[in-house]
């Protein structure tokens, strides 16, 4: 992919928080950090306009309350569509760890993942989403 440079005109205030952000995120330059908040940008977009977006959503939930292992499979299985695969780790003697890797459109990617995140015995979840159109 060829590269095409480009200048940009902003206040000093404004740069020199974004110089102080970039070494905060320890990016070895500006059109680094620049290039991955276009991207950003335009994956927030795929999200908001309902595109396919590629998700990733971790939970960590208590095996031992009744039927939450029973109710995960279920969604799961009945939104097989989406799911691309499950990795499931056991954390302690209570606590286990589910990383599932979603495909879809943004909203069925999104309301599958609060289902899982609101059964009881899950005590935290996180979705994270990406996309590889447009970026």
């Amino acid at each position: 992919m060829r590269t095409v440079r480009f200048g940009v005109s902003l206040p000093e205030n404004l740069i020199r928080n974004f110089d102080e952000w970039i070494r905060s995120k320890q990016y070895p330059n500006r059109s680094e950090a620049i290039r991955d908040l276009i991207r950003k940008a335009l994956i927030d977009e795929a999200v908001q306009s309902d595109q396919v977006v590629l998700g990733v959503l971790n939970i960590v939930y208590d095996h031992h309350k009744r039927a939450l292992s029973d109710e995960l499979a279920h969604l799961q299985h009945d939104y097989y569509h989406l799911i691309i695969s499950v990795t499931h780790v056991h954390l302690d003697h209570d606590n286990c760890l589910e990383v599932i890797l979603l495909k879809g459109k943004a909203r069925d990617v999104q309301r599958l993942s609060d289902k899982i995140i609101a059964l009881k015995g899950v005590k935290h979840g996180k979705l994270y989403v990406t996309s590889v159109q447009n970026v």
